[in-house]
């Protein structure tokens, strides 16, 4: 009998190692929609400072997570011996792997909005510092309970902050802390003038529906995934990210009149806003909350661009921030019972997790990023902007004109 327990729980361990690693490998491959995504939406002289960026940010985050942020959060650090943290099959090491791939998507996003004009040395420094300081602080008080926050909105509210997959812990931190350094950068030279907007057109828009594409795929491991085990996989949580994927490309081809840059954001905003509330909402709510989510990515970006002169270039704080805001709240109101969902959330607890959640990244954002200005600077110089990134900073361009 005990042979078969100890066979029972093997298996258990494996499988559930194996099922979060699928996920972290999906998350991963998101990297890649970030990466096309930006590629396709720059100017083709900032191509290959797209690529670049991704992937330099990914490993310098892998670093700073692994060896700060990582136990800031949930207080586990894995400098002990092989023996020890590769137990269970390595899950715990695994479980790290996948929640560094989240931590990653926050420079990942920031990257898309500072894009053809910051230098590059000093976003690296920026990506160390937020993925080791200001991302772990509020993800450990968030999903480890740190700091009591939770146990005291339970105690007075009800119910604690729900975020299921990181509509607010990950994408609303990116999205405002993204708007904080596209404020101290200033817009791209050329871009407004006489109080108009010039258009910068995409360069690739095949990249960009690449980019969006990988993004979508991989959200199911994002999504379904963050149940971290076997055990908690729901299939609700699929279809639910699937109707709000849908309700967001909808609404934002109607709304965006056919732009294909609007187009394929839309799914992105609709799955930016269901992560939180995925596993609690009915299909419908699902659904309305991505469509509602296109609509105010498109209206945002247009607003930011045209009426508010900020050059966020791919939109991501609209996407990811106003959208991620939004999907803290939707998890309030359509993961309520009296509309189909599973209930157990409060919406007071919903915008005050929200609210201090886009405090916190605006806070660490103007902080980062006001130091690394003030002390080395965070913009090319003009003639390093009007040549590109691409020949000013890697010294080759994406495309050969021989």
């Amino acid at each position: 009998m005990e042979n078969l327990q100890s066979a029972v729980e093997t298996l258990v361990h494996g499988s559930n190692t194996l099922f979060l690693l699928c996920g972290a490998v999906m998350v991963l491959a998101m990297h890649a929609g970030f990466a096309f995504l930006e590629v396709g939406t720059v100017r083709q002289k900032n191509q290959v400072n797209a690529l670049s960026k991704i992937l330099s940010d990914f490993a310098v985050s892998t670093l700073a997570y692994f060896f700060i942020g990582y136990w800031i959060s949930y207080g586990v650090t894995f400098l002990q011996p092989a023996a020890v943290i590769s137990v269970d099959h390595g899950y715990a090491l695994v479980k790290f792997f996948f929640l560094l791939t989240f931590a990653a998507a926050i420079p990942a996003i920031i990257s898309g909005g500072i894009a053809e004009r910051a230098r590059f040395a000093p976003q690296l420094c920026a990506t160390s510092l937020i993925v080791a300081f200001v991302y772990p602080f509020f993800e450990g008080v968030v999903w480890n309970g740190n700091f009591g926050a939770q146990a005291w909105l339970l105690a007075n509210v009800g119910a604690t902050f729900h975020d299921f997959a990181g509509s607010v812990v990950v994408h609303a931190m990116g999205g405002w802390l993204a708007l904080a350094a596209v404020l101290l950068l200033g817009p791209r030279q050329g871009r407004f003038r006489d109080g108009k907007v010039v258009a910068f057109a995409p360069s690739n828009i095949p990249f960009l529906a690449l980019g969006s594409w990988i993004l979508i795929v991989g959200w199911f491991g994002f999504n379904v995934m963050s149940a971290q085990n076997l055990q908690g996989l729901s299939g609700l949580v699929a279809v639910n990210s699937l109707m709000a994927m849908v309700g967001g490309t909808v609404a934002a081809l109607i709304v965006g009149r056919n732009d294909p840059g609007f187009l394929h954001n839309g799914p992105l905003a609709g799955l930016v806003a269901v992560c939180a509330g995925s596993d609690l909402m009915h299909p419908v709510g699902a659904l309305v909350t991505g469509a509602i989510a296109g609509v105010l990515f498109v209206k945002c970006f247009i607003a930011a661009q045209g009426k508010w002169k900020i050059d966020d270039v791919l939109g991501v704080w609209p996407l990811h921030g106003i959208c991620g805001v939004w999907g803290g709240i939707a998890c309030g109101i359509f993961g309520q019972t009296a509309l189909g969902g599973l209930g157990g959330v409060s919406l007071v607890s919903q915008l005050l997790g929200t609210g201090a959640g886009v405090l916190i990244a605006l806070a660490g954002g103007f902080a980062v990023y006001g130091v690394l200005k003030a002390s080395c600077g965070i913009r090319l110089s003009q003639e390093q902007e009007y040549y590109g990134a691409d020949l000013s900073i890697h010294k080759i361009g994406a495309v050969s004109h021989d």
